[in-house]
């Protein structure tokens, strides 16, 4: 009992403390144990004509393994949760990268975790992995419905905006009828004129839009008269008083 421990040490070490996975952690247990009862059978004496003394033998080496299995079966467990963790991060990578469904992502991190936990398992004890296997289902069906809702909020609020463009562009065909009716067929051309009158403050605006014409006188100081003399670029109409913007719809 004493001798095992310090064999342990080193698994304990590598799993709990630096939360590592060993690869054949199963034999490494099963290896601890079968070598010291082992070395208790060698050193206990001969019982083959004493049935009282058979029964303590067998007692006592249930006993012994019962105490060494404990602790490793700590180690065990500790490790399935490692080994899940490592399973689910799988499956939630692979359900990002997304060309394989949540269902074969799933397939692929429990067959995973199984292959982890069957080499993990000592083949002569009662250990069993089937609920940390059980406990990374349910999470990742838990995780694959949370993503589905999402999936089909993001599709049904992209309808409400598809909807709601559909009405908007029905709404906008409304109007141009109606503009049609009420002032015939608009023209596609848009043109807009603006002219300063030379030394005043009066500026004059002119646009076509859509069959109606529109014209604005404004009194508007012009900031920039100082700086350019005093008739300003030219004395009559040219590029430095005359503005004009020209827009065809097709």
């Amino acid at each position: 009992v004493k001798k095992p421990p310090k064999k342990t040490e080193a698994p304990r070490r590598k799993i709990v403390d630096e939360n590592s996975i060993i690869p054949d952690f199963g034999a490494q247990a099963e290896q601890i144990i079968s070598t010291a009862i082992e070395e208790f059978s060698r050193s206990a004496p001969s019982t083959s004509d004493d049935t009282v003394a058979s029964t303590a033998y067998a007692l006592k080496l249930s006993e012994l393994e019962t105490t060494l299995d404990a602790p490793l079966q700590v180690l065990y467990l500790r490790q399935l949760a490692l080994l899940r963790e490592q399973a689910l991060s799988s499956y939630r990578s692979a359900s990002k990268a997304s060309e394989s469904s949540d269902y074969e992502a799933m397939l692929a991190a429990d067959a995973q975790f199984l292959r982890g936990a069957e080499s993990s398992t000592r083949k002569s004890s009662a250990w069993t992995y089937d609920s940390e296997r059980s406990h990374l289902q349910n999470v990742m069906n838990e995780f694959a419905q949370t993503t589905k809702k999402l999936t089909e909020t993001r599709i049904q609020s992209s309808q409400q905006q598809s909807t709601a463009m559909q009405f908007l562009q029905h709404q906008q065909q409304m109007i141009q009828q109606l503009q049609m009716q009420l002032y015939g067929q608009s023209s596609p051309w848009n043109v807009g004129v603006a002219y300063r009158i030379p030394d005043t403050n009066f500026n004059l605006q002119g646009s076509y839009q859509q069959g109606r014409a529109n014209f604005q006188l404004s009194c508007v100081p012009d900031e920039y008269a100082p700086m350019l003399g005093p008739n300003g670029f030219t004395n009559g109409v040219g590029p430095g008083n005359l503005g004009l913007s020209l827009n065809l719809s097709i």
